[in-house]
C-alpha cells in the first residue's frame, strides 16, 4: 500500500478509520482506569485483610489474590461475562422470560479488569504498608493521635509514595489485558481494528496503527507515573 492509500485508510475523510480508532483508544483508557481505581478498592481491603484481619478474612484474602493471580485472565473474563450471563438467563426464565440475556459488557468489562487488578494491588498495598516504619505508628498511637489523622497524616502519604512503582506496573498490565475484552464484544481499541482490519482487509495496516496507540498510551501514561513518582519522593533523604 502507497503512503497516500495509507494515510486516506487511517485518515479522518469520510472514509477514513482515524476517528473510530481514536474513540476506541479512549475507550481502552476509560476501561483501563475505571478497572483500576475499582480494583484500587478490592486491592486495598484485601492487603487490610492480610495483614489485619482474623483467619477468616484472611483465608478470603489470600484466596481471591492466589485464585486472580493464577488464573489466566482471559479466562477470568470468559467466566465472568458467560458465567455470569448464563446465570442471569436461567434467572430471567425462572420469573418466565424468554431468549438469552447477556450482562452489559462495559460493566462486566470493567468488573473483570477491577477483580484483576484487585488482585494485583493487594501485594502493592501490603508490601507499602510493611514499608512504613512501626516506630512512627507507634509514636502517633503514644501521643494519643486519632486514627483518622493518623491515617491521612503519616499512613496514606507514605503508602502511595511507596507504592506508586508497583502501581505503575499494574497499570500497564490492565491496559494490555483491556484487549482481551474483546472476546466479548466490547469496541475498544483491539476489537476496533479487528472490525477494521475485516472490512478493508488491510490487517497490517490496522495492527500497526493499534500497536502506535497502545505505544502511545502507555509513553503518556508511563510519564504521568514516573512525575507523580518524583513529586512524591520532594523532601524525602535518599541513602
Amino acid at each position: 500500500m502507497d503512503l497516500p492509500a495509507f494515510v486516506s485508510l487511517l485518515g479522518f475523510s469520510a472514509q477514513g478509520w482515524g476517528p473510530a480508532l481514536l474513540t476506541a483508544a479512549g475507550m481502552t483508557v476509560l476501561l483501563s482506569a475505571s478497572g483500576v481505581l475499582l480494583g484500587a478498592l478490592f486491592g486495598g481491603i484485601a492487603a487490610f485483610a492480610r495483614l489485619k484481619g482474623g483467619r477468616l478474612a484472611r483465608g478470603t484474602a489470600d484466596a481471591y489474590c492466589t485464585l486472580f493471580r493464577g488464573v489466566p485472565d482471559l479466562l477470568t473474563i470468559y467466566l465472568l461475562y458467560f458465567g455470569g450471563s448464563s446465570l442471569l438467563t436461567a434467572v430471567g426464565r425462572f420469573f418466565g422470560a424468554q431468549g438469552f440475556v447477556g450482562l452489559p459488557t462495559f460493566a462486566t468489562g470493567v468488573l473483570a479488569l477491577a477483580i484483576i487488578s484487585g488482585a494485583y494491588q493487594a501485594e502493592v498495598y501490603r508490601g507499602a504498608l510493611l514499608a512504613i516504619p512501626a516506630g512512627q505508628i507507634e509514636a502517633a498511637r503514644a501521643l494519643a493521635m486519632p486514627g483518622p489523622l493518623m491515617l491521612r497524616r503519616i499512613i496514606l502519604p507514605q503508602l502511595l509514595r511507596y507504592a506508586i512503582p508497583g502501581l505503575g506496573n499494574v497499570w500497564q498490565l490492565i491496559l494490555k489485558d483491556s484487549a482481551l475484552l474483546s472476546v466479548i464484544g466490547l469496541v475498544e481499541l483491539m476489537r476496533q481494528s479487528q472490525i477494521g482490519a475485516g472490512s478493508t482487509r488491510q490487517p497490517f495496516v490496522f495492527y500497526i496503527a493499534a500497536a502506535v496507540l497502545y505505544l502511545v498510551i502507555t509513553f503518556i501514561s508511563g510519564a504521568l507515573i514516573r512525575r507523580a513518582e518524583k513529586r512524591s519522593l520532594r523532601g524525602v533523604r535518599r541513602a
